[in-house]
């Protein structure tokens, strides 16, 4: 028997999911049910999974569970970049090995693709726009990066935009940066929005579950899974969980909580959009990966996310909200003096799972129990792709990409968790720190 000691608990205060659409949840579990497959974790993983599994087996009944509410989680609390491209922080083009960053490219394209034929399909209102990023930069170091990164580019075969600081407040008002580099590929959404939206379009044979933690599970030829209010038994268990994967039972010391804040602004008045100029919506990510990111939303709302903190249980901590909501002013107010004041209206943290080598885990966990879980911070295109691809691949399916995240090294082992906690904190803190002007 494997008691789950963690259970996610976000805060309450995400502007992304209350700005969102209401919609009806769905029930808790109650009862004894026996299911043939049941997936935990209704993210964009798990959504894409039980999805295409119930496409693949239409005369089965898929479960899909999740904790708390669908859209309130982790992935209704990203920045909502669907990105396209590779991007190895660890190679000197941020492409490194050619072969790789080919299936790479063509796993997220797969994501966004099929993101896309989704919200098309069946209207949903998550403002997505297909407008393509900037990488930013204020720094010589933030230069050098977005140097590299266009060498990088070349040698892909990839379209970009080299932008000058003269340039760029056509583009995103502010004249804060020195350089952009932009590339067309990227799609902005709103993250919430389109989470409710994929949940609420899943196929007949799907039942979710909203509210329904799971707090023991006991592995064998058959799989129990029990809550507060009683137990689900299933053939196959799919955790699409990210690091509360580890509470679970697998994968433990090889993935790493990390949390990242956002604020959210009021919508600009007329007169407010006119002072900042620029395009009507825009995504801008930073050079230094502890920079900032920007968004102009549709809505006309500016979004600055910044700040790191190493949450070992993987749950909210609301010190850290009230901190890194005096960061997000002050980069505001760097790159926005023209709308200098503009009230934030939400301040939210929002969970990544991260490993040390920047890989994922995808397949089998143990008999009967398979995973897609560690997305590094690409849950948008990454986590959908590898869910529909591991329901494609329990249905007996084998292509290229396939093959390419199932022969990945898969997350490594962490040190011990004493000198992890002291680590990664003091990297986090040194890396916002060296960040200087990006940050």
């Amino acid at each position: 028997m494997t008691k789950i000691t963690s259970l996610p608990a976000d805060d309450s205060t995400c502007g992304w999911y209350h700005l969102s659409k209401g919609r009806r949840t769905r029930a808790p579990h109650a009862g004894h049910t026996t299911a043939r497959w049941v997936i935990v974790g209704a993210g964009f993983t798990g959504l894409a999974a039980a999805r295409q599994l119930a496409l693949n087996f239409p005369e089965q009944q898929i479960v899909l569970l999740e904790a708390q509410e669908v859209g309130f989680g982790s992935s209704g609390r990203n920045a909502g970049f669907a990105i396209d491209l590779p991007h190895d922080i660890g190679a000197d083009d941020y492409i490194g090995d050619i072969g790789v960053a080919s299936k790479t490219l063509k796993l997220n394209l797969s994501g966004q693709a099929f993101l896309k034929e989704l919200v098309e399909r069946f209207q949903i209102d998550c403002q997505m726009k297909h407008c393509g990023k900037y990488q930013a930069a204020v720094e010589p170091r933030g230069i050098a990066v977005l140097d590299a990164y266009r060498r990088g580019l070349d040698k892909l075969g990839q379209p970009y935009q080299m932008i000058e600081a003269g340039e760029l407040p056509e583009h995103i008002g502010t004249t804060f940066y020195r350089k952009a580099l932009f590339t067309p590929g990227t799609s902005l959404v709103q993250p919430s929005a389109l989470v409710k939206g994929l949940a609420d379009s899943l196929p007949a044979n799907v039942t979710l579950y909203e509210h329904t933690p799971i707090t023991e599970v006991e592995y064998g030829a058959k799989t129990v899974l029990r809550h507060a209010n009683g137990s689900i038994t299933t053939d196959k268990l799919i955790l699409t969980t990210n690091a509360f994967g580890m509470s679970f039972g697998f994968l433990k010391g090889r993935m790493l909580p990390v949390f990242t804040y956002a604020s959210l602004t009021r919508p600009m008045t007329p007169e407010e959009q006119l002072r900042l100029g620029g395009k009507p919506y825009w995504g801008v990510i930073p050079a230094d990966p502890f920079g900032t990111t920007v968004r102009r939303t549709p809505d006309n709302r500016l979004l600055i996310r910044n700040s790191f903190s190493f949450n070992p249980d993987g749950r909210a901590n609301r010190k850290y909200l009230e901190r890194f909501a005096v960061r997000h002013r002050d980069a505001f107010e760097r790159r926005f003096p023209m709308v200098s004041g503009l009230p934030f209206e939400h301040t939210w943290g929002g969970a990544l799972a991260m490993s040390r080598n920047h890989t994922g885990f995808f397949g089998e966990l143990s008999p009967n129990v398979y995973g897609a879980l560690c997305c590094n911070g690409l849950g948008v295109t990454r986590g959908t792709a590898t869910g529909k691809l591991l329901a494609d691949w329990l249905a007996g399916e084998r292509n290229e990409l396939i093959d390419f995240v199932l022969n990945a090294p898969g997350p490594c082992a962490n040190p011990p968790a004493a000198l992890v906690s002291l680590g990664l904190n003091l990297n986090l803190k040194w890396g916002q720190y060296r960040a200087g002007q990006e940050s």
